[in-house]
């Protein structure tokens, strides 16, 4: 006799994020149905806490866009959340290429604050994705009404960053990225908005004019208006107290290299991310010795060696959770 047995398709999520270094053993803890808690034994403390994120709104939101299950690993920072990312810096320098790299390789720590603009969108170009593309009437009125954190007039149309898009990627528990030009990025400086503001320069004007050129998109007079616009972009980039860092981008994966470094991403410093923020009291507990993990309610108890020792309850570690 046969006995027919149905085929079962086991479906293997995507990978987001960057995941951890292979460790020595690892303790995992459920939260809230939405993240794992990962304690990474052998580390050190600034590699030793990650999450999992197997059912956050970050997570359901690819699974619509991919179309297949996901899963999304993100570190986590003890101490406080860092502050949002102003990045700027003249037509064609590469900014927008730099925030697409850091988004892909860490798609769950970061969110991108998209601009309103009334010039009309490119090919491709989709709307809330790329801007918020919409009529100078409206906006004029919304600036009006104060409900834009910064605003300019850049190649004869508008751009702006709204406060709602601001808060609305703070609300999704991630840092901030606003990608805006020295313009805006002076009016954010003037603002209550605590920002780290990175300048990115191109090699020569040289270089920069091939690029512009080579992207095909504009007709020769609104070039050589980028580049005028360039030369004083620039010299006000290098020359003000606007910004805290200037990178230049010579060679992409250097520079790329080097924003990482400066958003504490090269492994040297731990990452923030607001969603799996934590603080962490300790009495001196040591995450690279063997250890014990439980939970209760927004509290992860860590305990240093063997459990129900004398010198267990001296080796414990509270770690609450902030999300």
């Amino acid at each position: 006799m046969r006995i027919h047995v149905p085929y079962m398709c086991r479906v293997i999520p995507a990978v987001l994020g960057t995941k951890p270094e292979p460790c020595k053993g690892l303790s995992a803890v459920p939260l809230n149905g939405d993240r794992i808690l990962i304690i990474r034994k052998g580390s050190l403390p600034a590699d030793s806490i990650w999450f999992l994120e197997v059912d956050s709104k970050y997570v359901r939101d690819q699974k619509k866009v991919l179309g297949t299950e996901v899963v999304a690993w993100s570190k986590g920072v003890i101490g406080v959340s860092e502050k949002p990312i102003v990045i700027s810096g003249p037509s064609g320098v590469g900014k927008g290429t730099l925030i697409s790299m850091l988004m892909k390789e860490f798609p769950s720590m970061f969110g991108f604050s998209v601009s309103h603009t009334t010039r009309a969108p490119r090919s491709m170009e989709q709307n809330g994705v790329h801007y918020h593309f919409t009529e100078r009437s409206v906006m004029e009125k919304d600036i009006k009404d104060g409900k834009f954190l910064e605003y300019a007039s850049v190649h004869g149309n508008l751009y702006g960053t709204s406060i709602e898009a601001v808060e609305a990627v703070a609300d999704a528990g991630k840092r901030c990225i606003l990608d805006i030009d020295v313009q805006g990025a002076r009016s954010v400086r003037a603002s209550s908005l605590d920002a780290t503001f990175i300048f990115i320069c191109p090699p020569s004007m040289e270089e920069l004019e091939k690029r512009l050129r080579s992207r095909g998109t504009e007709a020769e007079e609104q070039v050589l208006k980028r580049l005028r616009n360039a030369e004083a972009e620039i010299e006000q980039g290098k020359s003000s107290c606007i910004f805290d860092h200037i990178l230049y981008n010579d060679n992409l994966d250097e520079c790329y290299k080097n924003l990482k470094k400066l958003l504490g991403l090269d492994g040297t410093t731990a990452p923030s991310h607001q969603q799996c923020k934590a603080s962490l009291k300790s009495n001196g507990v040591d995450l690279q010795s063997d250890h014990t993990v439980s939970k209760a309610d927004n509290k992860i108890l860590i305990t240093s060696g063997i459990p129900g020792s004398e010198n267990a309850s001296k080796n414990l570690s509270v770690l609450l959770l902030l999300s």
